[in-house]
């Protein structure tokens, strides 16, 4: 099943880097503030305590590039994906 689109044009583009990087991204089915859910391929004990395995996507921040970039950084600052090595596929 696909998921939709978000609203934001910039949050949508970090969703899509997110999910680039193997990133599970899960839409809320209640009412709140949270469009969705952000959840890190890794998950292990070592990924900065499972702080940051799960970050929320807001449906409607209060300055949606800023929350774009902050969801990015999580992504970017995996500890785990930092660990591992370059994908060298040069063939």
């Amino acid at each position: 099943m696909t998921r939709s689109t978000h609203p934001n044009k910039d949050i949508e583009k970090a969703l899509r880097h997110a999910e680039d990087q193997g990133w599970r991204i899960k839409e809320s089915t209640g009412r709140g503030h949270a469009w969705g859910s952000l959840y890190c391929p890794y998950n292990d004990v070592e990924c900065r305590c499972g702080e940051f395995c799960i970050t929320s996507v807001w449906s409607t921040p209060k300055s949606p590039d800023n929350h774009a970039r902050q969801l990015r950084r999580v992504v970017d600052n995996c500890t785990t994906r930092r660990q591992q090595p370059p994908n060298t596929d040069s063939e």
